[in-house]
């Protein structure tokens, strides 16, 4: 008996042993992988199947991870999104400037175009910067706040373009198809009226549609470093219907009618009102192209959006079909500068400092525009050689 009992006091102690010389190189293992982890955490980056993976914070635990691209693609994008950024702000200021000094723009009209000119703006000002970072960059380093307030700042500038759109169309029907009333219909305060109202309607309805993501944006993410926006497919649906649909009835056949009003009217008018008509009609043509560049640049999109929805895989589709979209705030200006001789002409006033002379807001434009080089010739045909001139 004694015998047995210390066979087994044996065995008990052989298996007491094998235990504690387990749990000592378990405890060896995980000592190890901890330092590993601590040692690639501090570096911030691991390496996996040959594909370079950096942290996006690498002092937190929690933090998204991004994989490394060569470094000269990082310099052509940022590049590309400087140069465009610091034109669309450059562009869109001089248009402010220009209707906001000179007393001959302060038409219904250039009232409108000053307040698209203020979006675009801010376009170039705060979304084209960020939205071009996210074309490389998938780590969100601008806190969680602004993450929640950059997808309202989208909404409200680009639903108020789009007002502004709506009310263009409807500025140049009533212009073309009812000129003799046009004054009495179209007023520079109702106009104003009508842009403040738009900009509410922009923020009111941009609220409503990412409420959830403002009010609950930890909902949205799953690492510290994203900043990614879900949006329900029937809001979706919404959006694309008051912010596409909606409009394009309105615009596509004021448009249309606009330019059978202006064929009909070519063959009646006479000559003294011929060229108040042209120039109608020249408006109407450069509005035109503005509001037919920017439904290019909504539709695809949509179109995007509607299809894909906002997977995970499909981010950076979305993030370079919202660049396009933004990419409409630097190519307003350049129409503007190719069809409308006045912000050709105030451009060159502002670049010269001219409009820093005393009475320069009184300057008329289109008098000197027309009128500049005839008079010249006729100072050369009075006085030879002279250094005089009529233009600035």
């Amino acid at each position: 008996t004694n015998f047995l009992e210390c066979v087994a006091a044996i065995n008990i102690y052989k298996k007491k042993l094998y235990l504690q010389n387990t749990i000592k190189l378990a405890s060896e293992n995980i000592g190890n992988i901890s330092l590993s982890i601590m040692e690639m955490s501090n570096w911030g980056v691991t390496n996996t199947e040959n594909l370079t993976i950096r942290y996006c914070f690498p002092d937190n635990n929690l933090s998204c991870t991004k994989s490394i691209r060569p470094e000269a693609e990082y310099i052509v994008v940022y590049i590309f999104v400087s140069i465009t950024s610091v034109f669309t702000v450059f562009l869109n200021l001089l248009v402010i400037v220009s209707i906001s000094h000179f007393k001959q723009l302060h038409t219904p009209t250039n009232v409108l175009i000053l307040s698209l000119a203020v979006a675009d703006l801010i376009a170039g000002l705060i979304l084209m910067p960020v939205q071009g970072m996210k074309l490389i960059e998938p780590c969100w380093y601008f806190g969680e706040i602004f993450c929640s307030i950059f997808p309202l700042i989208l909404y409200v500038v680009v639903t108020a373009s789009l007002g502004n759109l709506v009310i263009i169309s409807v500025d140049r029907y009533i212009a073309v198809n009812d000129p003799l009333r046009y004054p009495l219909k179209v007023n520079t305060n109702r106009v104003v009226v009508s842009i403040v109202a738009n900009w509410l309607f922009s923020f009111v309805y941009s609220f409503y549609l990412l409420y959830e993501s403002l009010i609950y944006p930890e909902r949205n993410h799953t690492c510290i470093g994203e900043c990614i926006l879900y949006v329900k497919l029937e809001y979706l649906i919404l959006d694309s219907f008051v912010c596409l649909v909606a409009p394009c009835c309105i615009i596509i056949p004021l448009y249309m009618k606009i330019c059978f009003v202006a064929k009909r009217q070519a063959k009646q008018l006479n000559s003294v009102t011929d060229k108040n008509a042209r120039s109608e009609k020249k408006a109407a043509r450069t509005l035109g192209i503005v509001v037919l560049v920017y439904l290019l640049c909504w539709m695809p999109y949509y179109l995007v959006t509607l299809s894909f929805g906002h997977d995970e895989n499909d981010v950076l589709i979305i993030n370079i079909m919202q660049w396009i979209v933004c990419m409409n705030s630097l190519l307003n200006p350049l129409i503007y500068a190719m069809f409308y001789r006045w912000f050709r002409l105030s451009t060159k006033y502002i670049l010269t400092l001219k409009i820093l002379e005393p009475s320069s807001e009184y300057f008329n434009l289109s008098i000197l525009v027309l009128n500049c080089k005839k008079r010249n010739k006729m100072l050369d045909q009075i006085i030879p050689e002279s250094t005089l001139s009529c233009c600035p």
